[in-house]
């Protein structure tokens, strides 16, 4: 397939877009990558309310805002970031996944769309057929039984005869939430409840074949038949520690990403599911103070938590099968992993490969071993282990990208197969095993760069997938021929199905013969459908005109994304390439020396560094504090294909070792803007938030130069024993087997802060991902040692992110007016502890 030209798309659909080079991480990122510890865009944490307003004149901050007051534009402030005023807008749109579709794509999809009276249509749209539309249902709230109901959303059964709605909807975890079901039948616009109009269940999911609903309520699955109108209740031991179908919270953070663990054969007659016994994970108790109706005593919630070194939830995975007549039961057996030398599994990943085979990937608990298993329907068949892996550099990332690809001899498949992602010498890339019982990949591409997802065309034999083959700071789409492997020598062609510097994400029909295509940046984001057998765009769906314009009206930033040399403490003077973003403040002046904020999260895996559009909380501080911010992806960080020798080693040298490389980057590039003509060394500060806010912490702990004065850390990791196992043992393995990298990994030597100037941490106290007990443990630590040049803040009941009570708002005026008196030199002014 030729490559796609997107400047073409844009004139012929004569949408004029104003470009600007700005980095930050947009709100819409169809794309996943590692483990979900730790939040790694501030955009994603805000509850944008209301103006932080400063009256304190700043006489060190080159001339008291005086650079404000030159242009007639607006000014871009913290107010105008909580609107959300240069947030793009795009479509949320529910691809219809009827069976069908897979052979005859007619890219029906369901969207919301709502009116000036705020009244929600959903309705079903057809990419081949732009006048076909076909509403579900109309309205935002219904009545049953004289009670009003309001809608919170909707999901369409594959063959649109019905949908299921949800009200009532209550949040949970980060993934995870409890709401009142409703079928609705889409002829009559009859709505009667899926359970009991008094009790919530997790989540309900759809077969493919529109005729069951399988839900969990009190961490029991339930399956309704929608012919006979019967419920039919399937596991009984549901309980507190028993989770039917649903993760605990550690899969739900870790390992899924998601409200469920069930999934549905490709022929809907059966379905497999996981099981979480955490009897014996221990509890953590939460204190929440300011809840209604605990006005003198707290209420204690108590979260089953497993930490680095303890039990984990003991996991097994279930088959069950419909019934095959009326009259007879449901059949359910749990899969037999005897055989594995793993002794404490972890399931990563489950894969339907035909309608009677599932794919189950399990590995150890440092996430370095890892056993493939291929699984049968009937219990009276044998489970067979089909790869047994041991990571050849650091672990093996939690992903769900396996495609299955069933046989059709017509179009030149003889056998069942599936597709997966596949280390190769360090890097993930896409691999066909056929039939699935094959140990051996046939690998469809290599190269020193990653795929991150993956999607199949089976009716054209075409792989479609996103990578970072020509930057690692861009995502394109890109496919190849599936059956190449039969006719040809050699790796595939690739062919580009998007170019330029740019940062792509988007979603396939279920036939993916369409594609939602999210032009994510650096230019103003686009969002179009895209006919990828014709290869034209079929409908401009979002342009963001609105925030074209106001780029005009506003005095912005400037960010520059380039690679830079560092030469890091310990590397023996040789450098490495980092990516890295330049925010400069507006009406920069070359001539002129500015504080510099370094914003970082630096996670394994993680990245920052985007060619992505977003106007976010650095572009608020450059130009409301007029200062440079910086943005380092160091080692550790995912996706780095710039130095040729380190290879996969620049993200796996973490291993065993948090907390040591990756300072000692940001201390090289804060040395290397200190050395800049327009930089004010004395007023450098680093912040950041969960691994963020660690990577701050041991940053100011391991600078002996003191190139960073300040700090701001917010939810901080201070000692990894305290965060949950499967995360931290991915990357540490256990205390007992790696006690040494355990203690200088954590925030370990409070000396070292008496040095710096001023410090700032604050932290939620009702935080069930990184616990309030990392930052009170460190407290305690300084109190012991009289480190007293820091200053805290304590978010009542607020969770990881900090947004309880209008604690988002908070949060950030404090961050703001902090850097402002820092930037100022207030706090070297001062010399007792209270800045009073």
């Amino acid at each position: 397939m030729t490559s796609i030209d997107i400047e073409r798309w844009t004139h012929n659909d004569k949408k004029t877009i104003s470009r600007s080079f700005l980095y930050g991480l947009t709100l819409l990122v169809g794309l996943i990558w590692g483990s979900v510890l730790l939040v790694s865009s501030v955009n994603t944490l805000v509850s944008l309310k209301d103006e932080l307003v400063i009256t304190t004149a700043v006489n060190h901050i080159n001339d008291d805002y005086s650079w404000q007051k030159s242009s007639s534009k607006h000014q871009l402030t913290l107010e105008t970031w909580r609107k959300g005023t240069f947030r793009p807008t795009f479509q949320l749109i529910q691809w219809i996944q009827s069976p069908e579709s897979v052979h005859n794509d007619q890219g029906t999809y369901l969207v919301k769309e709502t009116s000036d009276s705020d009244k929600n249509a959903y309705v079903v749209k057809s990419i081949l057929d732009d006048k076909y539309t076909h509403t579900l249902f109309s309205g935002s709230s219904f009545k049953y039984h004289g009670v009003e109901y309001k809608v919170h959303d909707l999901q369409a059964s594959p063959d649109l005869t019905r949908a299921v709605i949800r009200t009532d909807w209550v949040h949970g975890w980060r993934h995870s939430s409890s709401a009142l079901f409703w079928i609705l039948d889409v002829e009559s616009q009859q709505i009667v409840p899926l359970f009991n109009t008094n009790d919530k269940i997790s989540f309900a999911s759809w077969s493919p074949t529109s005729d069951h609903i399988a839900f969990v309520y009190d961490n029991n699955i339930f399956v309704k038949d929608l012919a006979s109108g019967t419920i039919s209740q399937l596991t009984f031991d549901g309980s507190a520690d028993v989770f039917n179908g649903k993760p605990d919270w550690v899969y739900e953070e870790e390992v899924y990403a998601s409200d469920r663990v069930l999934w549905w054969s490709p022929e809907g007659d059966k379905f497999t599911f996981l099981k979480f016994n955490d009897a014996s994970v221990p509890d953590f108790p939460i204190p929440y103070y300011v809840q209604d109706g605990h006005d003198e005593y707290p209420e204690m919630v108590s979260l089953k938590y497993p930490k680095p070194g303890y039990s984990n939830p003991i996991v097994e995975l279930v088959v069950a099968q419909l019934p095959k007549s009326s009259g007879s039961a449901f059949k359910m057996y749990n899969v037999d992993f005897s055989s594995s030398e793993i002794k404490e599994r972890l399931i990563t990943e489950v894969l339907w490969v035909s309608n009677t085979q599932v794919l189950a990937k399990i590995t150890n608990r440092a996430s370095d071993v890892q056993e493939v298993y291929l699984i049968p329907s009937e219990q009276d068949q044998q489970v067979s282990i089909v790869r047994s892996l041991k990571a050849s550099s650091g672990w093996f990332e939690v992903n769900a990208n396996a495609m299955f690809v069933p046989k059709n001899a017509s179009l030149g498949r003889y056998a069942d197969g599936y597709i997966d992602l596949v280390e190769k010498d360090g890097f993930n890339h896409l691999a066909y095993f056929l039939p699935p019982e094959s140990s051996n990949p046939i690998f469809l591409t290599g190269g020193q760069w990653e795929v991150l997802s993956n999607y199949v065309d089976l009716q054209n034999n075409i792989v479609y997938f996103t990578a970072t083959i020509s930057a690692s700071v861009e995502r394109h789409f890109y496919s190849i021929d599936l059956l190449h492997i039969f006719h040809e020598q050699g790796l595939p062609k690739i062919n580009p199905i998007t170019n330029g510097t740019k940062w792509y994400g988007g979603s396939f029909s279920s036939g993916s013969r369409f594609l939602l295509l999210n032009d994510l940046g650096p230019d103003v984001p686009l969002q179009r459908l895209v006919d990828l057998h014709e290869n034209r765009v079929v409908k401009t769906l979002e342009t963001n005109e609105h925030i074209a314009k106001l780029m005009t009206e506003y005095d912005l930033p400037k960010a520059n994304v380039s690679v830079i040399d560092l030469i890091p403490d310990g590397n023996k003077g040789k450098s490495i390439k980092v990516n890295t973003v330049e925010i400069l403040p507006p009406n920069f002046d070359p001539s002129k020396r500015y504080p510099v904020l370094f914003y970082v999260y630096g996670g394994p895996g993680s990245q920052l560094v985007t060619q992505t559009f977003a106007i976010d909380f650095s572009h608020v501080i450059a130009a409301h504090l007029n200062s440079v911010v910086v943005t380092v992806d160091g080692r550790g960080t995912g996706f780095n294909n710039l130095n040729l020798d380190l290879g996969s080693q620049f993200k796996f040298c973490v291993r065993d070792k948090l907390g040591h490389f990756e300072p000692l980057d940001q201390i090289a590039a804060a040395k290397e803007w200190a050395s800049r003509t327009y930089v004010d060394e004395t007023r450098i500060a680093i912040w950041g938030w969960s691994y963020g806010g660690f990577l701050t912490l041991k940053t100011l702990e391991k600078d002996k130069d003191r190139v960073f004065s300040y700090g701001v850390s917010v939810a901080p990791v201070t000692q990894w024993k305290l965060y949950d196992s499967i995360y931290t043992e991915r990357y540490m393995r256990t205390p007992q087997e790696n006690p040494e990298g355990y203690v200088t990994a954590s925030i370990s030597d409070p000396e070292s802060f008496k040095d710096v100037t001023r410090f700032l941490i604050m932290h939620g106290s009702g935080d069930d991902n990184v616990h309030f007990q990392n930052s009170l443990r460190l407290l305690d630590e300084f109190n012991l040692h009289s480190v007293e040049n820091f200053d805290f803040m304590v978010f009542p009941d607020s969770d990881h992110s900090i947004s309880y009570h209008n604690g988002n708002k908070v949060v950030y005026d404090r961050i703001v007016d902090w850097l402002r008196r820092a930037f100022a030199n207030d706090f070297t002014r001062s010399n007792s502890p209270s800045l009073n």
